[in-house]
């Protein structure tokens, strides 16, 4: 790519990335308090409501919360994902999209200005998830290499989750994508080890859960924060190679999107 088409390239993503963040701040009741509530509720909901959890027999984690606090953490990830999809199928309703596809020639810099909107809501997410679990006792007892680990883990989830939303969006092009794009990343999350660890679960959830990526990404975020980065590469390789995939999920739907017009 020559010094002018990544000029081209950057000020298109960045035409996105700000429209989306600054549609945040004057509107933050609709495009980010929604957000950050969800986490917040299910870290209450799970972390508070089934405290009792942690005391049943053969759950051998050291921390309740703690166990909790990381499925917020990458479910969040997800979901900061999957509502910047919802942002390109109302784009694409509004024909802002459609505008920019006139504008621009590098289009596959607008789903990386997406990339970039949903990554900075996901971060604030992060940055008030984290504060309420230690305010409610979750304790972090891994190193700085085991934190930079999870947060490389989570980014990687937004952006795979980012790029399947996109896919979706830019195919139909209409917020009645929003269904289709939340049920798959909900039935992702929820067939993971969600309340107790992978061991403690029974039939038909733990057979899905042993093949559901999300679990290999959970189990390693749950041993790096205590400290015991036993699985972190393969949860690793398996983020990298969900964005692998939806890389080219998001880039064909882009080439439908501007062969429809």
């Amino acid at each position: 790519m020559s010094a002018l088409a990544r000029t081209r390239f950057a000020r298109a993503a960045w035409v996105i990335a700000w429209r989306q963040l600054h549609r945040m701040v004057i509107k933050p009741t609709t495009f980010l308090l929604p957000s950050v509530l969800m986490p917040i509720f299910f870290f209450v909901a799970f972390a508070g409501g089934l405290s009792a959890v942690g005391d049943a027999p053969n759950f051998d984690y050291p921390n309740y919360t703690t166990f909790q606090y990381v499925f917020v953490l990458m479910q969040s990830a997800v979901f900061g994902g999957v509502f910047a999809g919802f942002s390109v199928a109302a784009d694409f309703e509004s024909g802002f999209v459609r505008r920019m596809m006139v504008a621009t020639q590098t289009r596959s810099a607008m789903i990386a200005g997406y990339a970039i909107a949903a990554l900075g809501r996901a971060i604030l997410v992060w940055v008030v998830v984290t504060v309420v679990a230690l305010i409610s006792g979750a304790e972090v007892s891994g190193g700085a290499g085991d934190l930079l680990s999870i947060a490389i883990i989570a980014v990687f989830l937004n952006i795979a989750a980012l790029l399947f939303a996109c896919g979706i969006a830019m195919r139909l092009r209409s917020l009645q994508a929003a269904p289709l794009i939340q049920l798959p990343a909900f039935l992702l999350i929820m067939t993971a080890p969600v309340y107790v660890p992978r061991d403690l679960i029974e039939g038909w959830v733990h057979t899905v859960s042993d093949v559901n990526p999300m679990t290999a990404m959970l189990e390693a975020g749950r041993e790096l924060i205590i400290g015991d980065p036993a699985r972190t590469l393969a949860a690793i390789a398996i983020a990298a190679g969900l964005i692998a995939v939806t890389v080219v999920w998001a880039r064909t739907g882009l080439r439908r999107a501007e062969a429809a017009g």
